[in-house]
């Protein structure tokens, strides 16, 4: 449909009012809410993601383009709601205790709700402790951790080993991502996946995502 099409290009382009006014038009149109979503939105922001992957946009393009979706989402939500639609799954996301830096970790959330993922982001210098609580809160099997900071990294062993301590490391995958991170380290310290970048963080989420539900 025109307007599908209209509303990702839109998105792309980072036009927060006119993705609004034409989801809301397509909504009038009688087109269903999930279709706008998956074909006019998360399509849109599928695009975002794969051009900021291969360097042809940046993060300013993102984020425009992610408030552009949350424009769109905004006038969605009470008919998505209403006809029953879930997200695919649940992601908690945060960084690590001791580190304040947001700007990855609010560009791999961005990247995870254009895939379609409910992220519950628990912010910045979060303890061990609160990510695995929260995972078991939110009944989510994912969990990823950010760091800056070498200083930080450490933080991210105590989360694996608090997924331990509380008997649920068996129904979690620890995602850990940064600067200063790489694949040795994340198998060192017993985490499950490293990924370099916010779109292929997205990317191993939804993978991971598909995966749980699968099992369940």
């Amino acid at each position: 449909m025109e307007i599908l099409d209209q509303i990702s290009q839109a998105l792309q382009k980072g036009k927060a009012k006119d993705v609004k006014e034409m989801v809301q038009a397509a909504l009038d149109q009688g087109i269903a809410a999930q279709t706008i979503l998956v074909d006019g939105l998360l399509s849109g922001m599928g695009v975002v993601g794969v051009k900021f992957k291969n360097n042809e946009v940046y993060v300013p393009d993102v984020l425009i383009a992610a408030r552009a979706m949350k424009a769109g989402t905004e006038i969605l939500r009470p008919q998505l709601a209403a006809d029953g639609v879930k997200a695919t799954g649940k992601i908690i996301l945060g960084t690590v205790k001791g580190d304040l830096h947001d700007i990855g970790k609010n560009l791999v959330g961005m990247m995870m709700e254009g895939k379609g993922l409910e992220v519950v982001d628990l912010g910045v210098d979060v303890p061990a402790e609160k990510f695995i609580d929260a995972a078991i809160e939110h009944n989510a099997n994912v969990v990823c951790c950010s760091a800056l900071l070498t200083t930080t990294m450490g933080e991210m062993k105590n989360v694996v080993e608090v997924a331990k301590a509380k008997g649920v490391r068996e129904k979690l995958t620890i995602m850990v991502g940064g600067a200063p991170v790489n694949d040795a380290f994340a198998n060192s310290i017993g985490a499950d996946i490293y990924t370099p970048d916010a779109a292929s963080a997205a990317e191993a989420a939804v993978a991971k995502v598909l995966e749980w539900n699968a099992q369940a």
